[in-house]
């Protein structure tokens, strides 16, 4: 199918989720999700597979064994594209893309990366290309102080507290979103941001700790 963007069904569904996240809302609306919310994130996935790579789409059941909060669905649907991330809930739409949240190995690497005079200053000019017009960075953690073993006056100092990096967009709901063009959103944002999870993936990579929990995502 042709990604044509998400009807207004999409939207009003959500916004029933939150006032009844339970399994009988659930069951009674399950057609609802799949042909108004699930259909149209596959097809927008599919399209853009082909530019920027694999796709997973996350269960709509929230993980309640370790939360306070036992409500069981996810008021928001989820996917990855290649490094990129896209995000549809009754508030619009969302995407991001890089590392949201970094293993340990992988930390060391970073914070390594952003302190060298080189690639450091590379990540520099490469955050100051992609933010603005609507584009911040964001991560799971951040420190309050400088990391152990670098100097509270470095000059990259905001860049090193992160404990991920990752650029974040939000699109509240507009007109477009029920029509193709909301792809074309997507798209360039993903473009724009792609210079970023390419330094990532040059200069920290995937965990090579065999123990550690794959990158989470906003």
């Amino acid at each position: 199918m042709t990604f044509e963007g998400w009807p207004e069904a999409a939207l009003d569904f959500y916004e029933d989720l939150e006032d009844d996240n339970s399994r009988a809302f659930w069951m009674a609306h399950k057609s609802v999700y799949e042909n108004a919310v699930l259909a149209p994130m596959a097809d927008l996935a599919d399209e853009l597979s082909v530019e920027f790579g694999e796709v997973k789409i996350f269960r709509p059941n929230r993980d309640v064994r370790f939360s306070a909060d036992k409500s069981p669905y996810k008021t928001q649907i989820g996917a990855t594209i290649g490094t990129g991330y896209v995000q549809l809930s009754a508030r619009g739409l969302a995407a991001a893309n890089g590392m949201y949240v970094l293993a340990q190995d992988q930390l060391d690497r970073y914070r390594q990366s952003v302190a060298h005079d080189v690639t450091g200053a590379e990540l520099e000019r490469v955050v100051a290309a992609i933010t603005g017009d609507g584009i911040t960075l964001t991560s799971h953690d951040s420190l309050k102080t400088a990391p152990r073993g670098y100097p509270p006056d470095h000059p990259r100092i905001g860049l090193l507290r992160h404990k991920g990096l990752a650029a974040w967009r939000e699109w509240p709901v507009e007109p477009w979103l029920s029509t193709a063009a909301a792809k074309d959103h997507v798209r360039e944002f993903l473009t724009r941001s792609q210079p970023l999870a390419t330094w990532l993936a040059d200069h920290v990579g995937p965990s090579r700790d065999p123990d550690a929990r794959g990158p989470r995502r906003r």
